[in-house]
């Protein structure tokens, strides 16, 4: 990592984070980076046990670790009962979100009913919409559009080719990274006398304070009522948010997950990547969903779900994938066994 613009000592770190400084507290540190690479003006950090042993020829200025790892190396650290978020407030601290210039573009095309704040920046390319509301200080990037009625709150940030179609509302804070489009149709259809009917989707998306949503991830419009993101939601790329779906409110959700229409995910919840929730189901507060796992029913208690076939060698997983498919068979066998192995028990004297 090159170095930044910003240097922070040691000691003007804690004092503004808090956490425990062992060591010199005028060491000055200028960037981040990983324990096998940083040198003395980066700072680093340890959450992971398992890569403990990097810190033996480790040359960071400074590392951030836990409360336990008190005496795991000499170098000057900040302890902390949460490692990872103390490091990426340095991160944060150390990287701040480039300060640019309010204004309209030249080239942006804005309709004169929309509602901009003199703080706001509005890139090259941009479309606003009739109605169009900004909050304070939001930038909006090259080639965005922003669609009739759409709401944007204060200090959020569109990177370049966002798109957000009629009338949604996007909350305070919020980032929304290239290829985002928010409030697509949802896949709303029926069946006439073999042909599919479009039904039209009249609901919004309302999306809350403080989300992230990564690069090409989809939100589309609720068929009736709105698509619900609460404040918090964190998602990764390239995820499908069908109509309909409310998130709960500081969930996370990993790359490629996809997410049927009108199902209802909790607060606080975790998906791992290629998740797949079907349709109309509810998930409660503090669910963990592992990476490829396909929810196929509600889930009404807290905790870890998993349904991913274990990994294996091809040819193993092959006798193995062949064995489920006769399930069935072998089930009856077994039960059939176990009533012959009843009779015979019975028929002892």
């Amino acid at each position: 990592m090159t170095r930044t613009d910003f240097s922070y000592t040691l000691g003007s770190i804690v004092e503004r984070f808090g956490g425990e400084l062992v060591g010199d507290a005028d060491v000055v540190v200028n960037q981040v980076a990983p324990l096998s690479s940083a040198l003395s003006w980066h700072i680093s950090f340890l959450s992971n046990p398992k890569y403990r042993r990097q810190l033996q020829n480790c040359r960071a200025g400074a590392v951030i670790m836990g409360v336990a790892e008190r005496d795991a190396t000499d170098l000057p650290r900040i302890l902390s009962d949460n490692p990872h978020a103390y490091f990426a407030k340095v991160s944060a601290l150390l990287n701040p979100r480039q300060a640019l210039a309010p204004g309209i573009h030249s080239t942006a095309i804005v309709d004169q009913t929309a509602t901009i704040p003199t703080s706001a920046t509005i890139g090259a390319f941009v479309f606003v919409g009739a109605g169009v509301k900004i909050g304070e200080h939001v930038v909006i990037g090259s080639g965005c559009h922003l669609g009739e009625g759409v709401e944007v709150g204060d200090d959020s940030l569109f990177y370049p080719q966002v798109v957000i179609y009629q009338g949604c509302v996007i909350g305070k804070r919020a980032i929304l990274h290239s290829g985002a489009v928010i409030g697509a149709d949802g896949f709303g259809l029926a069946m006439e006398n073999g042909c599919w009917i479009k039904v039209p989707q009249i609901g919004r998306v309302v999306i809350g304070d403080d989300v992230e949503i990564g690069a090409n991830t989809t939100v589309d419009r609720g068929a009736m009522d709105d698509t619900i993101i609460e404040n918090g939601v964190k998602l990764d790329n390239q995820i499908q948010v069908a109509h309909n779906v409310h998130i709960g409110a500081h969930t996370a959700i990993a790359g490629c997950v996809g997410i049927a229409g009108s199902a209802k995910i909790g607060k606080y919840c975790t998906v791992g990547g290629s998740g797949m929730i079907l349709g109309h189901l509810e998930i409660v507060d503090r669910v963990n969903i592992s990476a490829g796992t396909l929810v196929t029913k509600s889930i009404a208690k807290a905790g870890t779900y998993t349904s991913v076939m274990p990994f294996s060698e091809h040819q193993d997983w092959l006798k193995n994938a062949a064995h489920l498919r006769h399930l069935d068979k072998i089930a009856e066998k077994l039960s059939e066994l176990e009533k012959k192995i009843s009779e015979l028990e019975r028929k002892k004297p």
